[in-house]
């Protein structure tokens, strides 16, 4: 598609994606779950993924908070009950998952969390693929 004929849209998300894809910070989270994936395979629960995670960013050195409680508000009332599973250097919300297949309500349910936090960055990882890089997906709100 020629350049003038594309759309507004495409152009912002190709933007968003370039940002991301060099994201110094991203790719640290990335490289720690490569490790832990490495090491472990796929096949196991979130849980113990996202343990080993926590382990192999702290021998990093990479600051996060785990299981972080997350309100929405609606209408000017809070409701509670979303929880983020990994809030990285206070930047980006990472959500795990060891499935096979990644249901579609995962992506919006990062996006959730990012509106809810007011953070622009999220990583959605899933170890329950046999490459884990076929498994991660970079959003940016």
């Amino acid at each position: 598609m020629p350049e003038d004929t594309e759309s507004t849209e495409k152009r912002e998300k190709r933007k968003e994606c370039d940002v991301t894809d060099r994201d110094p910070l991203t790719e640290r989270i990335i490289g720690a779950a490569i490790k832990v994936h490495r090491h472990l395979g796929p096949g196991l629960l979130e849980s113990i993924y996202e343990e080993a995670l926590c382990v192999e960013m702290g021998l990093r050195d990479i600051p996060f908070k785990r299981q972080v409680p997350v309100d929405v508000v609606y209408k000017g009332h809070t409701i509670k009950g979303q929880i983020v599973d990994l809030l990285v250097e206070d930047q980006v919300v990472v959500e795990l998952k060891a499935v096979s297949r990644l249901p579609q309500v995962a992506t919006a349910q990062v996006l959730s969390y990012l509106k809810a936090t007011n953070l622009r960055r999220g990583l959605l990882i899933n170890f329950g693929m046999s490459r884990l890089v076929d498994g991660i997906k970079r959003l940016v709100l």
